[in-house]
């Protein structure tokens, strides 16, 4: 397993595919996330960007992850399956070495906004919750980019399609009654704007619903592709 996730990595870093998301989210940084806050509310300000965060780096690692998954040609993703021991275990493997460089990117993207917070004086279980905020969305974007990587979605074009529409349905489906089945991004950008306080009062709850839609989308992804040739 260690080995298959170095060599995806290893061959995605290879391959410059890591350079796209990393200057966006080094764009993003340098022009908005340097600008800290400031005044009376600055803590409360610092603790909402962690929400800010996560919010504009989900469709960010989604990207990347897709694009980490499709790196391998298909030939090569073939004999990968066919060396490893279990049929699963290439399964597994892309989806630990997508999440492993999303936490990368998200710990590029974090490093300011994490810097401000102490400066301010945020409080420290709101950082924590913030930065706990930003590791756990990070698997359902890597999961939304393993649903539209090549493995299942072999078009580019429409791979690229599916996973724009599918990000924009999410953020879509949060505002309606059926945000349950949805990524709680509206809900946690609302508690994160609230207060230190009553984001770190209701981040249990926003940590649930995220670790169990995790759950369900990705067994259900790993149950898909365990059947594809």
């Amino acid at each position: 397993m260690i080995a298959l996730i170095r060599f995806q990595v290893a061959g995605y870093v290879r391959s410059l595919r890591v350079l796209h998301p990393l200057i966006v989210v080094a764009l993003v940084v340098v022009l908005v996330l340097v600008q800290g806050p400031s005044g009376p509310d600055a803590a409360d300000l610092a603790v909402g960007t962690f929400g800010d965060v996560a919010a504009f780096m989900f469709p960010v690692w989604a990207w990347a992850a897709r694009a980490l998954l499709d790196t391998q040609p298909d030939e090569q993703r073939a004999l990968t399956a066919i060396a490893a021991r279990r049929h699963s275990m290439p399964t597994y493997a892309g989806l630990l070495s997508a999440y492993g460089v999303n936490v990368c990117l998200g710990v590029v993207a974090l490093a300011v906004p994490l810097t401000q917070a102490f400066q301010v004086g945020a409080p420290g279980r709101a950082v924590l919750a913030g930065c706990a905020l930003n590791l756990l969305v990070a698997v359902p974007g890597t999961l939304l980019g393993a649903w539209t990587s090549r493995a299942l979605i072999p078009d580019p074009g429409v791979s690229l399609l599916a996973l724009m529409s599918a990000a924009t349905a999410l953020v879509l489906l949060g505002i309606g009654r059926l945000s349950w089945l949805s990524v709680p991004m509206i809900e946690w950008l609302r508690i994160a704007h609230d207060g230190a306080g009553e984001f770190t009062a209701r981040f249990p709850a926003i940590a649930l619903h995220l670790a169990l839609w995790s759950a369900a989308v990705g067994a259900a992804y790993i149950a898909l592709a365990r059947r594809r040739p």
